[in-house]
């Protein structure tokens, strides 16, 4: 699988704070730091963390929706890679056809005094690319794939639920057929029932317009269902990505093996015990030296974590970890926590558990 974006030290930092005698900002706040990875052509790679670690501003960087500070987003369009970041903003218009981005709240997203039929349509208006019956044709067929009915057309935003809007942002997103598309967490801000119908029709448009996804979200559950790869952000940081069964079951990382223990049962009748981190998120604005995660890890030292930044390098094929000591240790995936609360429980329960468990771990 060829590689579709290449991201190379990405650094995104927002000045804060007062200016100093020459006009210079005295803090920055370090949103997305000296971030390095690819996603492949067709894939659908996660991007988890907690709230404030970047994720949101590295997707909408990617994309340069917002100005990177500094570093390279190579995007390959086959006959050759474009550096994203270095691009004009004439230049970044045409390139903005093969990149898009679906927002988090379709309440917000979109423009509620535009019929669907406009909203729908506007990319194409915008970059001259249809009109008349061509148009209408165009935004007819995408909003039917995305699951609208051609009678809703021209109806405005405010008559539709949280997930028919979330359909219209879609077709409005896919309506130029770009190559990648930025999942903003696209399905947070709908009803449970609602994410399920959404992230099956992303599924399905991925396979049917041959999509690249980079999927920003919170819900652990969501991303082991919809994702191929995942990356794990910490204070602007990657420190884990793997392919989703093996950062699930085998993480490497202290910091995963915590979000893992967050990640809530399918059955109702098991209490998890979460994992929980000793202290807050440092700020962006005054990381903590060497190891981000050093000040909340149980496992650090005075020494190497205090003083060095671990490099994020891969342990094992395609499992990258940013951990001076991953090697040596030893960390629950996530059904080990489910198997915890079992034993008190249910002995087969239990033994199904283990035995489920014993053929994931042994695929990989």
């Amino acid at each position: 699988m060829s590689t579709l974006v290449e991201i190379k030290d990405l650094k995104k930092y927002f000045p804060v704070g007062k200016t100093g005698i020459f006009g210079k900002h005295t803090k920055l706040l370090k949103a997305v730091d000296n971030v390095s990875f690819t996603i492949k052509k067709g894939e659908n790679l996660g991007l988890v963390g907690e709230s404030g670690s970047g994720k949101t501003t590295l997707g909408r960087t990617l994309i340069h929706l917002t100005e990177p500070t500094g570093g390279e987003v190579l995007f390959n369009t086959g006959k050759e890679k474009i550096d994203i970041a270095k691009l004009r903003r004439n230049e970044l218009r045409h390139q903005w056809r093969n990149m898009q981005m679906i927002f988090q709240d379709p309440y917000a997203s979109l423009n509620q005094r535009m019929t669907v039929r406009d909203i729908i349509g506007e990319p194409l208006v915008a970059n001259k690319l249809a009109s008349g019956d061509e148009l209408n044709e165009k935004i007819k067929d995408m909003a039917v794939l995305c699951g609208l009915k051609t009678s809703q057309l021209r109806r405005y935003p405010h008559a539709f639920s949280g997930g028919q809007r979330q359909r219209i942002a879609i077709a409005r997103a896919l309506i130029m057929h770009p190559e990648f598309i930025v999942c903003d967490e696209a399905v947070s801000a709908l009803d449970v029932s609602i994410q399920a119908q959404i992230l099956n029709l992303l599924k399905d448009l991925r396979h049917e317009l041959d999509l690249t996804y980079l999927f920003v979200a919170h819900d652990l559950s969501a991303v082991a269902y919809a994702c191929d790869r995942v990356a794990v952000m910490y204070l602007g940081r990657i420190v884990e990505m793997a392919v989703t069964e093996e950062l699930y079951y085998k993480p490497k990382h202290p910091y995963t093996e915590a979000l893992m223990s967050a990640i809530p049962p399918d059955d109702p009748e098991i209490t998890m015990q979460k994992l929980f981190v000793q202290g807050e998120q440092p700020s962006p604005v005054n990381p903590p030296t060497g190891c981000p995660f050093h000040p909340r890890c149980k496992f650090a030292d005075d020494s190497r974590c205090v003083n060095e930044m671990p490099p994020l390098k891969e342990m094992f094929p395609e499992h990258f970890v940013s951990c001076h000591y991953a090697e040596s240790l030893s960390l629950k995936g996530a059904l080990q926590f489910q198997i915890k609360q079992r034993e008190s429980t249910n002995k087969k329960q239990v033994e199904y558990l283990q035995t489920k468990r014993t053929k994931i771990l042994a695929k990989l």
